[in-house]
Parts: structure tokens; C-alpha cells; sequence
């Protein structure tokens, strides 16, 4: 299944952009990231940092796997949406617990904010093309 023009370049843009935040887990925005680890989650600071650090080394293989893996780019597309639902509780706590980070400084922003994890998702799905052949199969049962 081929993708087109404007595919390639969302998923090449989707793929410097997890890199990058993978990157930030590492190193310039760790703190950040900190205050994003569910409040539900055990508060160690240890284990806060491994979230962290682990949900980076996560990110930048999505990333490289978006740039690099073509032959793999649907999977990829289905396991980033997936990874995409599964973080979206760091961005509830953030709400919920009025926690500033990225700029996320008032109740309006981060609500604002988890409306474009859906955004994500999809982004994820049609720029692999993962989208159309789950539509597909969905219409082949």
C-alpha cells in the first residue's frame, strides 16, 4: 500500500517531531516531562525519572522507525496511535492537577491541549497510511 506526496511529508514532520521530544525526555525538557507523569503513578522520583527517560528512548525509535522504515510504516503508524492513547493520562493529570509545563500555564491551555491528542492519532494513522488499510479491512469482514 503506497503513500502519497503529502503523507511522506507528515510522516517525515511527525518523525522529527517525536525524535525531537525523545530527545527533550533526555535532556532540555526533562522537568517538563516530569511534571506530565500521571499523579496516580507511583511519586518516586525514581521512577518518575524512568517514566521519563523511557517514554523518550520510546519516542525517538517511533521517530527514526517514521523516517527510516518505510517497509514497516503501517505498523508503526498503528503502534504510535496506540502509544499516542496510552500517554494521553499524563495530559489528563496535567489538567486535573492544574500542573504547568510547556507554557500549559492556565486551566484553559491544558484543556485546549487534550484536544489535539486525537489530532495525534490520526496524524499517526493517515501519514503511514495505517488509516486506509484499517478502513479497508474493516470493509473486507
Amino acid at each position: 500500500m503506497q503513500t502519497n506526496l503529502l503523507q511522506n511529508i507528515l510522516r517525515t514532520i511527525l518523525g522529527f517531531f517525536m525524535t525531537l521530544a525523545g530527545v527533550g525526555h533526555l535532556t532540555f525538557q526533562r522537568q517538563e516531562f516530569l511534571a506530565q507523569v500521571p499523579r496516580w503513578l507511583p511519586q518516586d522520583p525514581t521512577f518518575m525519572d524512568f517514566v521519563v527517560l523511557s517514554s523518550g528512548v520510546v519516542e525517538i525509535s517511533f521517530g527514526l522507525a517514521l523516517l527510516f522504515w518505510a517497509k514497516e510504516r503501517i505498523r508503526v503508524g498503528i503502534l504510535l496511535s496506540i502509544f499516542f492513547v496510552l500517554i494521553f493520562p499524563g495530559n489528563i493529570s496535567q489538567y486535573t492537577n492544574g500542573i504547568s509545563a510547556f507554557g500549559l500555564d492556565t486551566d484553559t491551555k491544558r484543556l485546549i491541549r487534550l484536544f489535539f491528542q486525537p489530532v495525534l492519532i490520526l496524524w499517526a494513522l493517515y501519514s503511514t497510511g495505517a488509516l486506509r488499510y484499517l478502513l479497508e479491512k474493516s470493509k473486507n469482514r
